[in-house]
Formats: structure tokens, C-alpha cells, sequence
């Protein structure tokens, strides 16, 4: 880890390695919302902590203890994780060439694929800063994440009301604020308004999650071919 981080720190610049600290700061409020909210809802301790580890994806698990808990059996929670995480295979594509060779190497680096992992990859051309990027990132939020679901499960049962502290807001603003620079292009721009209206639209007659599936069609409006500059 150490080494890890003193690559990421010769490659990457300040402002990257503080977003990603602060990104960690974040999901590691979510990560110890999620430990309490499992258990504080009567599932054993033991269970989001492996859940954290083997899964690590923090909306997929929400979902997941949420099906659990409102009833619908261990089957109900494994598919609910299965279609929010479906997003991730096209996330895979974009990020695989940071994740380097060795069949072990790719293995780990599929396992740390995240939203956050994959926007901090995207931003960087060099492929370099790809890798240091997407490891720093990844590395860093699995330890974050786990550790924090760890002390969430543990005071999950003095804590009574989770949603008193609104944690559940710092997943979605963290994702907003790694967003928002991206939209000063036209093509982002056209393609965030697409994908927002059609999240909207179709949330109301189709499962959680599968409507965020459905606005990625709105990235079409980004692969239109670039009129060539004339010779």
C-alpha cells in the first residue's frame, strides 16, 4: 500500500490525490451508514463486513440488505445487487487497460472497479496516471470502506434512527462533484440531460436501479463522429 501511494504521488498531481482523499472521507460516512443501518435492522454484524469485503460495491449492497430486510429472501437481495452492479461491465471496458497484465492483477483490479475508481481513471490520458490513478483510488476505497462498515456494524446497535444523520447524501454528492467537471463539454452536457430525464421517466414503472441501466443509452449522443477539420 505504502508503495502504491508513493507511485500514485509521483504521478499524479495535488488536486487528484485530494479529491481522492476526500472521496474516501466520503464513502467511508456511507460505509459505516451501511454496517448500521444492517445491523441496527437485525441482520448479524458479521454479515456486511464479508458482504463489504466480497462484494464492494456500495449501492449493490444497500440494495441488497434492503430486499433482505423488507423480506424478499437472500434471493431477492443477490439480484437486486446483480442489476445495479450490471453497470459495471461497461465501466470495465473503459478502465481495462489501467488495471495491467497477470491474470491475478486483472483479477484484483476487477474487484476494485467503482464509480469513484473509474471517474478518477477517466480523467487522466497519460497511461501511466491511468494506472497509479485507478489503483490509488481503488486501493484506497476498499481499505476506507471496509474499515468503516467494520465500525458501523459495531455501533449498529446503539444507533437507532441512521437516517437522523443523513449519510446517505454524501454517496450521491461525491458522485455529483466528480461529475460536474466533465460538463463543460457540449457532448457531456447533452448526454447528463438525456440520461437525467430518462432516469426520471422511467423510475416510476421499472425496478431500482435498471432505470440508471437505461440512461446510459443517452452516451450515444457522445460517439457522433467529429467533422474533420478542413485541409
Amino acid at each position: 500500500m505504502r508503495s502504491l501511494w508513493r507511485t500514485a504521488v509521483d504521478l499524479l498531481d495535488t488536486r487528484t490525490l485530494r479529491d481522492i482523499g476526500l472521496v474516501c472521507v466520503a464513502d467511508a460516512l456511507v460505509g459505516a451508514s451501511f454496517g448500521a443501518i444492517a445491523v441496527s435492522g437485525g441482520l448479524p454484524p458479521w454479515l456486511p463486513v464479508v458482504l463489504s469485503v466480497a462484494v464492494f460495491a456500495g449501492g449493490a449492497q444497500f440494495a441488497a440488505v434492503g430486499a433482505v430486510l423488507a423480506g424478499g429472501g437472500a434471493a431477492a437481495g443477490v439480484l437486486a445487487g446483480l442489476v445495479l452492479n450490471a453497470r459495471l461491465l461497461p465501466f470495465g471496458f473503459a478502465v481495462a487497460d489501467a488495471l495491467g497484465s497477470g491474470p491475478w492483477r486483472r483479477l484484483v483490479g476487477a474487484h476494485l472497479v467503482t464509480d469513484e475508481s473509474v471517474a478518477f481513471t477517466v480523467r487522466q490520458r497519460d497511461p501511466h496516471r491511468r494506472r497509479a490513478a485507478f489503483w490509488a483510488c481503488g486501493a484506497s476505497l476498499f481499505v476506507c470502506w471496509n474499515l468503516a462498515v467494520v465500525a458501523g456494524a459495531l455501533l449498529g446497535g446503539l444507533v437507532h434512527d441512521t437516517d437522523a444523520f443523513g449519510l446517505d447524501a454524501a454517496f450521491p454528492a461525491v458522485l455529483l462533484a466528480l461529475v460536474v467537471p466533465t460538463l463543460r463539454h457540449g457532448d457531456a452536457r447533452s448526454a447528463a440531460v438525456l440520461g437525467a430525464v430518462v432516469a426520471v421517466v422511467a423510475s416510476p414503472w421499472l425496478p431500482p436501479g435498471v432505470p440508471v441501466l437505461v440512461a446510459l443509452g443517452a452516451l450515444v449522443l457522445t460517439l457522433r463522429p467529429r467533422e474533420k477539420a478542413p485541409a
